[in-house]
């Protein structure tokens, strides 16, 4: 057993929590199965270096946001402010969590969480403040809002469009994980993903009569 203490126990825990998350699910993982797949004898190794299960899992989403930052910067200051553009930079830099085994796990984990990222009220999660990601979703919702898209609807179809996308790409993470054979080729299906989220997002909006609340 490794101590606790020791120089890389952190980056161990964090490696450790990717795999035991990615298998069992972020909420239902125990961390003693972390804490030992790290290697350490304390059992409150977790609470030491990141004061708990919350702590370390925006560790882990850190190192995985930071990733994909580098890629969607670029694709970002390049894209005009069509809706198709800004999601195809949006896709691609998710996708390059498909290159490792890492960026795999780590998409099945953000998957569970995509509905924590402050969409629906417009007020970035604290990990998103200031980054490329956050901008992205605003030109988004800004394009959007100018197809003359009203606000409620707007959102809550955004936050859809960002599950639609951590979701896919979550089970196509799975597939590699797991050795089984996808049902296309990664190009066509990252093509794909593009088209339909932005398909989705520029629906037609409904008649006004068809989402009126029903009474009870």
């Amino acid at each position: 057993m490794a101590r606790t203490s020791g120089p890389g126990t952190r980056d161990r825990l964090i490696r450790a929590a990717e795999e035991i998350f990615a298998a069992q699910g972020v909420h239902g993982a125990q961390l003693r199965d972390v804490v030992a797949l790290a290697g350490q004898a304390n059992p409150s190794a977790v609470q030491y270096h990141f004061g708990s299960r919350a702590g370390l899992l925006d560790a882990v989403m850190a190192g995985r946001q930071a990733r994909t930052e580098a890629v969607l910067a670029p694709l970002l200051t390049a894209a005009d402010d069509e809706t198709r553009a800004l999601v195809g930079a949006l896709v691609t830099a998710e996708a390059s969590e498909l290159r490792t085994e890492r960026g795999r796990r780590c998409l099945r984990i953000s998957a569970q969480l995509s509905h924590e990222s402050g969409v629906r009220a417009r007020t970035p999660h604290p990990t998103l403040a200031g980054t490329a990601y956050w901008r992205l979703i605003e030109r988004i919702a800004d394009r959007l809002a100018a197809d003359g898209l009203p606000g409620p609807l707007l959102l809550e179809r955004l936050d859809l469009a960002l599950t639609v996308v951590g979701a896919a790409l979550a089970d196509r993470a799975r597939q590699y994980l797991d050795g089984v054979e996808p049902l296309t080729g990664e190009a066509l299906f990252l093509a794909d993903l593009v088209e339909t989220t932005t398909a989705l997002l520029r629906a037609a909006q409904p008649e006004q009569a068809h989402h009126r609340k029903e009474l009870p």
